[in-house]
This record gives C-alpha cells, sequence and structure tokens, in this order.
C-alpha cells in the first residue's frame, strides 16, 4: 500500500516546517501539509491563554485543557478525511505527551499506510533557532527537545543538528515504502 501520511514529530524549532517545505517540493506527487502551529492559530483568541485551551507558560511550557483535546480530535479527524479521500498528507506536530499523543494519531489514522518520523535536533541548537526566530518564548525549544520523543516509535530518524532540511527530506522521501498500515484496533 502506498503510503498516503507522513507524521513528522519534534520539538519547537527542531526543522519540522523547513523539512515540510522542501519534502513537497522533492516529492513527485503534491503533498498537503497541516502543522499543529496552524490548528493553535485557527483557534479562537480566548482559548489560546485559558486552562481550557492553551496556555504557553513565560517559561516555555505548553499545557491544555479539555477544549483544547477535544477541538484537537476533530482537527485530527478532519485531516485524517482528506487523506481518505485521496490526498497525500505531512502531518507537522509536536507531541508533547509523547507516546499519549502518538496514540491519538493512531486512533485517528485507523487503516491508513503512515510514515512515522521523528525530528531530533540538540537542545542548545535548537534553542539558538528559537532566539533567531523570534516568535517563540524562549525556553519552549530546551523543553520539547526530548520529551516530544519519549515512547514513540518511528519508521525513521533524522537530526537536524548538523543536517539541512533537505538533506533530510530526502532521507525521507527514499524510505517511503517503510510506511506502516496503522491497525484500526488501535486504542488512544
Amino acid at each position: 500500500m502506498a503510503t498516503q501520511v507522513i507524521v513528522l514529530n519534534g520539538g519547537s524549532s527542531s526543522g519540522k516546517s523547513g523539512i515540510v517545505r522542501c519534502l513537497q517540493a522533492v516529492l513527485p506527487d503534491p503533498w498537503l501539509a497541516f502543522g499543529c502551529d496552524s490548528f493553535v492559530d485557527a483557534m479562537p483568541a480566548r482559548m489560546q491563554a485559558s486552562d481550557e485551551g492553551i496556555v504557553f507558560a513565560a517559561d516555555g511550557g505548553v499545557s491544555v485543557g479539555a477544549e483544547f483535546r477535544a477541538l484537537e480530535a476533530a482537527w485530527m479527524e478532519g485531516v485524517v478525511a482528506m487523506a481518505r479521500a485521496g490526498a497525500r498528507v505531512i502531518i507537522d506536530d509536536v507531541f508533547l505527551g509523547g507516546a499519549a499523543s502518538q496514540e491519538r494519531w493512531q486512533k485517528a489514522l485507523g487503516g491508513m499506510a503512515v510514515l512515522w518520523v521523528g525530528v531530533r535536533c540538540e537542545s542548545a541548537v535548537a534553542a539558538g533557532r528559537e532566539v533567531a526566530r523570534g516568535d517563540r518564548i524562549q525556553g519552549m525549544a530546551a523543553l520539547q527537545a526530548d520529551v516530544v520523543h519519549e515512547g514513540v516509535v518511528y519508521d525513521l530518524e533524522v537530526d537536524t543538528t548538523h543536517t539541512e532540511s533537505l538533506v533530510c527530506a530526502r532521507t525521507i522521501a527514499d524510505q517511503l515504502p517503510l510506511a506502516r498500515v496503522e491497525n484500526t484496533r488501535s486504542t488512544g
């Protein structure tokens, strides 16, 4: 079965968005890209600083509430529906809950051919990128660098610490046959 979905997981400023753009350029067929940043940006402003929505702490910590989880589940189902309708989809996410976050995607993706990709970056390098970007709370990259990978199972991992996005994208593109079909009995 041909890969229908590529899921990239990595901490803030790890280089996922650059890899996504390069993947879209090097893959022969068109792939749609959806990221957790655009999901958060689509939420009402009142939920972006609410215990029921999402809270970005001054130290870079992130916490989410019940309303966030409900909207996230609907968003995931919507993204998967596009893939089920024939679109090829790249998902750019930050698994703040590690394995539990992957389980939520596995449940939504049941029966789909998925390539799971871990995007790693040394904490200090990601923190430097975070400062250069200027659009993130300082400390977020360091806090997320390792925790987002805890308990997550990948088909492939890339490290952007010293490797350019285009090289990582080509590595991922070369591995598309590794995609696994998600078990529809997955729980999460």
